[in-house]
């Protein structure tokens, strides 16, 4: 019985070593990925690709307050228990 659970043990800390190596390796290769996007394709603003929408970009502060209230008034009636 004693070996089984030895056995087992290292069965369980190989598998742990293997996922969090599979994690490591994955969130160093995000960033990699992240900073060689980054480098060929920079962000460009929406203002620089169409002046035209830069206006459009203001929202007017009525549709604002609506979604304040609508979200308000969505709240109060489901968080009631």
């Amino acid at each position: 019985m004693n070996e089984m659970m030895s056995a087992g043990v290292e069965l369980m800390l190989i598998g742990m070593g293997i996922v969090f190596a599979f994690l490591a390796l994955l969130i160093v290769m995000v960033n990699i990925m992240t900073s060689v996007i980054q480098r060929f394709f920079p962000e460009t603003h929406l203002a620089e690709l169409n002046p035209a929408s830069a206006s459009t970009s203001h929202t007017n502060a009525g549709v604002i307050a609506a979604i304040t209230a609508a979200v308000h008034q969505y709240r109060n009636e489901h968080n009631k228990s």
